[in-house]
C-alpha cells in the first residue's frame, strides 16, 4: 500500500529503527515523520519512503482529519493518536 498524509509508519532502518511515526507530509520520495516525542512537529524526521513501512491508515481519527486540512496540531495529539494504535494492537 503506498503511504499518504496522515498514515501511521514504523521506520526500517537508522537510529529510530522500530518506532512508530505520523506522516506529517509526503515530497516525492521523502516522508516528514513526527512522533510527539523524540520527533516533535516542529523538527520533523525526513526520511526515505524505502526506510518506513505503512502500519495503518488512521482515515477515521480526528488527528488525521486535522493532518489532511492541514490544521494546527499538537504533540501531544501526536503521542495520543500513537499510544492509541499500540493499545489496540496490544488488546
Amino acid at each position: 500500500m503506498d503511504i499518504e498524509k496522515s498514515n501511521i509508519v514504523r521506520s526500517r532502518a537508522g537510529r529510530d529503527s522500530g518506532k512508530l511515526f505520523v506522516v506529517l507530509a509526503v515530497e516525492g520520495e521523502y516522508l516528514l515523520l513526527a512522533d510527539g516525542k523524540s520527533r516533535k512537529l516542529e523538527a520533523p524526521k525526513r526520511k526515505k519512503r524505502r526506510h518506513a513501512e505503512f502500519v495503518a491508515a488512521a482515515d477515521d481519527t480526528r488527528l488525521s482529519k486535522k493532518i489532511r486540512g492541514e490544521e494546527k496540531i499538537t504533540n501531544s495529539e501526536v503521542r495520543r493518536a500513537l499510544a492509541a494504535y499500540r493499545a489496540e494492537q496490544e488488546g
